[in-house]
């Protein structure tokens, strides 16, 4: 392997085919460590500073390896960033003829067989619908990845993606007429194929792991896998480890089924009716709550006796289905793998109705049009690490692992007790570039004025920044509420600031009206305190609603706090408060992006001054300068 110093330094590979490549002390320790986890096959624990290199520190020694590597993003974007920009710079840069793949869960790649049955069906009310499915079989045609990413106009969450994908579940895989053309066969021997292979954590979590068709060997051949984000890992894991039905997978199921039925079972109607009326119950049980967007956990659902009912229909109409689809799945792979899913599905419904582990918490989601039952397991330590085996290196990074340099918390969380772990702050000058301001006057952050006040403390500070500013809150809520005082607050000002909130438009497109409006403030929850990047002038003041701590009253979170509890633990000291600093790093991490950037950091919570813990939370934040005094933010602000 060439020798890293020279790599990293002004006058290697990089610096001559980077524009804007700089030697960082930080950068090359860490690309130093992750090859010597690759080489020694151990687990490295890294968290880097925004600005440290981080994605270049774990690419150049994991291409330089010439083993098989997986590389695990926390998003898809990041997913589509990397391969598309990070990884044909690093390539070239080096001169490495290193196959790489780019691959994705199956929802994201369209289906020939279902397109296709989707647009001869052609009973689709919608014309938006229908003009979707003709650019989809248009884009299909020319596509070589048939990535949904590809195609814009069609918006990633559009109802028509399911007619034009598959799933698990529904894929006929070595009986489908058009597996010569499929896109997802396709994907996955590239990966098989490549040297280097990025994905994301749900893939890995819902495929890799999982070890579906097409990829069970993925993982076996695989010498490193490193996770980028890793700060995500224990809830995307608890998803995956656990269980999950849904209203929503319901209906398409039932949906599904009714279409087959139609076309393959025209002398047996019973199973169209019996299908037609799982939809029904299935709309039902959702009636039967009179509540939105709620957490439940399952000794709640029970005391609700018309919702405990409606569930007892649902389950009584998929056996109904079943029963039908048992006795017509020999005429086609399509009902035959309905059958299979419909049996699967009960099952699932029964585990979650009757089990009761104590390492396993069952709980309930009620939104918008659905409801989800679930059951999570408490830890997923044991069962990731005992997965992992020694044959492989893994390396987790992300800018936010560790409290106060402490990676206690994450080990835990994960099942890493022996990993090796290292730190490296950021090379950004916090205390020149950047100030944390806490107002001395606000009420407790459970007041019902507490909104106001925050808004009210913002004001002169968005004033001085003239907009270019984040608000960040820990509940939609807030952030609804706080969008029309805020309104209201600017026109009493005669100030003409654009706002834009979360929800009104998908992310990728706020962000893109952020960097071209002038003076635009930006509300945003739990999707804006992560992966967010404006760099520049465009930002200059990020406000914090409240210290992110988790609602006790959410049912994963009530019943992890009773389990830590019974083992003689302190919750919130060993739980609650490394998790809320890990997310408040997060979000504090939207300021300062490159060297260039100035601006304020306002967190409005008392909580950060008044209570013991609050030090802990402000001294795990970059050393910026601290202040009380409102004149000083202001004044900061101005000499922007």
């Amino acid at each position: 392997m060439p020798d890293l110093t020279y790599v990293f330094s002004e006058e290697g590979p990089l610096a001559i085919a980077l524009p804007g490549f700089r030697a960082r002390t930080g950068q090359l320790e860490m690309a130093k460590q992750v090859e010597q986890a690759i080489e020694n096959k151990s687990v490295l624990i890294a968290e880097a500073g925004t600005g440290t290199g981080k994605t270049l520190a774990y690419l150049v020694p994991a291409l330089l390896s010439q083993g098989k590597v997986i590389v695990s993003t926390g998003t898809r974007h990041l997913q589509d960033q990397l391969f598309h920009r990070d990884l044909p710079l690093v390539r070239a840069a080096l001169r490495l003829p290193v196959a790489v793949a780019l691959l994705k869960g199956r929802a994201n790649y369209i289906c020939h067989y279902h397109l296709q049955r989707a647009v001869e069906d052609g009973r689709f009310q919608s014309r938006e619908t229908v003009a979707h499915l003709e650019q989809i079989r248009v884009f299909s045609e020319h596509s070589q990845t048939g990535d949904k990413a590809e195609l814009s106009g069609i918006p990633d969450d559009a109802a028509v993606w399911q007619h034009a994908t598959s799933t698990r579940e529904n894929c006929l895989s070595g009986e489908c007429p058009q597996i010569s053309q499929c896109f997802v066969f396709a994907a996955r021997k590239r990966a098989m194929e490549a040297d280097l292979v990025v994905v994301n954590h749900h893939l890995f979590f819902a495929d890799v792991w999982l070890r579906d068709e097409g990829v069970a060997e993925l993982l076996p051949i695989c010498n490193t896998v490193i996770f980028d984000e890793a700060h995500q890992l224990p809830d995307t894991a608890g998803v995956f480890f656990g269980e999950t039905v849904s209203t929503g997978y319901l209906l398409n199921f039932a949906r599904d089924v009714r279409l087959e039925a139609a076309v393959r079972c025209k002398d047996y109607p019973v199973l169209t009716e019996a299908a037609a009326a799982l939809e029904k119950t299935l709309r039902d049980f959702r009636l039967s709550f009179d509540e939105d967007n709620v957490r439940w956990p399952i000794q709640r659902f029970q005391q609700r006796e018309g919702c405990v009912t409606a569930l007892a229909v649902c389950v009584e109409a998929l056996n109904t289905v079943n029963t039908h689809l048992a006795l017509q799945a020999a005429r086609a792979n399509e009902l035959e793998l309905a059958w299979q899913n419909g049996l699967e599905q009960a099952a699932r419904l029964t585990r979650w109705q009757q089990d009761n582990h104590q390492d396993t918490v069952r709980w309930l989601e009620v939104f918008g049009q659905g409801v989800a039952l679930n059951a999570t397991p408490l830890s997923v330590a044991e069962i990731f690490s005992s997965q992992m085996g020694d044959s492989r290196s893994w390396v987790f990074t992300s800018a936010t692992m560790s409290v106060k340099g402490d990676f206690s918390h994450f080990r835990g969380q994960m099942g890493l007790e022996g990993a090796d772990s290292h730190c490296w702050d950021s090379p950004f000058d916090y205390g020149q570039q950047a100030m944390l301001y806490v107002p001395k006057i606000m009420p407790d952050p459970n007041a019902s004025d507490y909104t106001a006040a925050v808004i009210q403390a913002a004001l002169p500070l968005l004033i001085a920044s003239e907009g270019r500013a984040f608000l960040l809150f820990t509940s939609l809520r807030a952030m609804r509420d706080a969008r029309r005082m805020l309104e209201e607050s600017l026109t009493q000002a005669k100030l003409d600031y654009p706002i834009l909130m979360q929800g009104e438009r998908p992310r990728g497109e706020l962000l893109a009206q952020f960097r071209t409006l002038s003076n635009p403030i930006l509300l945003g929850s739990q999707s804006f305190w992560e992966g967010v990047d404006v760099k520049g002038e465009a930002l200059s003041l990020v406000v914090i609603d409240r210290l992110p701590f988790s609602p006790p009253d959410d049912p994963v979170l009530a019943a992890r706090i009773e389990q830590i509890k019974r083992a003689g633990g302190n919750a919130f000291m060993d739980h609650q408060l490394p998790h809320a600093v890990i997310t408040l790093k997060q979000g504090a991490g939207r300021l300062i992006r490159d060297e260039n950037d100035r601006g304020v950091l306002m967190i409005c919570d008392p909580r950060l001054i008044n209570k013991p813990y609050g030090r802990r939370i402000w001294q795990s934040l970059p050393p910026m300068r601290r202040s009380r005094v409102e004149s000083e933010a202001v004044e900061f602000l101005a000499k922007n």
